[in-house]
């Protein structure tokens, strides 16, 4: 649910930062090798860095005080969402039509998306999100941990996924899938094998090429993506992420760490995001066939709903100064959410139900 930020923009499009064992080979053990129950795969030591106790998105100042989303580039964005709603709404013929915003963060999105509606659609919106309540939220939106069942309406993860906990493998010398543990202070080395129903999902969406190769082992976010679309009835479920997809895979995975806007190693001690891009075809995959999926870049999606970086005619500088300089600013928000080589290049996977 975050869109950590290096250059002003969003996060960078490859992978995370590339490490290097003693020996000189690229991938696990950054630190030293030694036995104890610190040892946990990713996935568990993920979980616990960012929504244990004192976990790194359960703190007060929230995702927002370390990184801006695009719902924080510019209320563009929430506009932008605030009309897929009102097409939801069309599509199923009915002025009553509900927003399910997973990941809500702050429920800043939640709360830009009311402020946009027009008037006459009548709106029930939920904020998805496992930390508290924050103070001041519009009372009109419904603060829960899990999505409603039985939804009509517009299910809407803005950058949810790629914080959804996932273990990573990568291949030892003999070239076997292994997962990889870390302890809090981010050493690696390597554990056991990969078998089971993980070992089956790298073979179908994410081959290790040779000795060293990683993978981020992405069937949790399929599961959690797949249940929550489960729980339209009817509608449109929109996921917004970094991603990639089957041909495009990062040889090395993307796993990284961010905090007070900077990229930075991943550790799993609780002081920085932890995050890794989405696979995003798998989870378009593990949703059944009658929620038929469609794939587009934030670029191509945002242009569709309206959001365009078009500078206004300078002719109206003369004739409504203010509002050209209105026009131009909004223009500027505009371009950063849809720039290629940022925000733009975001991925938005879209299915009906």
């Amino acid at each position: 649910m975050t869109d950590e930020v290096t250059d002003g923009t969003g996060r960078p499009p490859g992978g995370g930062p590339e490490y290097v064992r003693e020996d000189g080979a690229r991938g696990a053990s950054r630190g030293a090798r030694t036995e104890g129950p610190e040892w946990r795969g990713w996935r568990e030591a993920t979980e616990r860095a960012l929504y244990g106790p004192g976990g790194f998105f359960l703190r007060p100042e929230g995702p927002a005080g370390h990184f801006r989303t695009s719902v924080h580039a510019s209320a563009l964005f929430a506009g932008a969402v605030a009309r897929l709603l009102v097409l939801t709404a069309e599509e199923l013929d009915t002025d009553e039509v509900t927003l399910v915003d997973v990941g809500a963060g702050r429920g800043e999105l939640s709360a830009g998306v009311l402020a946009a509606v027009p008037a006459g659609l009548r709106v029930r919106v939920c904020a998805v999100e496992r930390a508290a309540r924050p103070a001041g939220l519009d009372p009109r939106v419904e603060w829960t941990g899990r999505p409603p069942e039985g939804v009509r309406g517009l299910l809407f993860a803005n950058e949810w996924l790629d914080n959804v906990p996932v273990d990573v493998a990568e291949a030892d010398g003999d070239g076997t899938a292994r997962y990889v543990e870390v302890r809090a202070d981010g050493a690696e080395r390597l554990g056991a094998p990969v078998t089971g129903a993980d070992a089956r999902w790298l073979d179908r969406w994410w081959p290790l090429s040779g000795p060293g190769a990683r993978a981020e082992i992405g069937r949790p976010r399929d599961e959690a993506w797949a249940a929550a679309v489960g729980c339209l009835a009817a509608g449109r479920a929109v996921a917004v992420d970094y991603g990639h997809v089957r041909g495009s895979r990062p040889p090395f995975g993307t796993l990284t760490g961010f905090r007070a806007g900077r990229e930075v190693a991943p550790v799993p001690d609780g002081g920085s995001d932890l995050t890794s891009h989405v696979a995003m075809d798998a989870c378009a995959a593990a949703v059944p066939a009658r929620a038929a999926a469609e794939l587009t870049t934030q670029r191509e999606a945002l242009h569709g709903l309206g959001v365009s970086g078009s500078r206004p005619p300078l002719a109206l500088a003369s004739t409504d100064p203010a509002g050209y300089v209105r026009a131009l600013a909004a223009a500027g928000e505009a371009a950063e959410l849809t720039a290629r080589g940022g925000l733009g290049d975001f991925l938005w996977l879209s299915q009906r139900v």
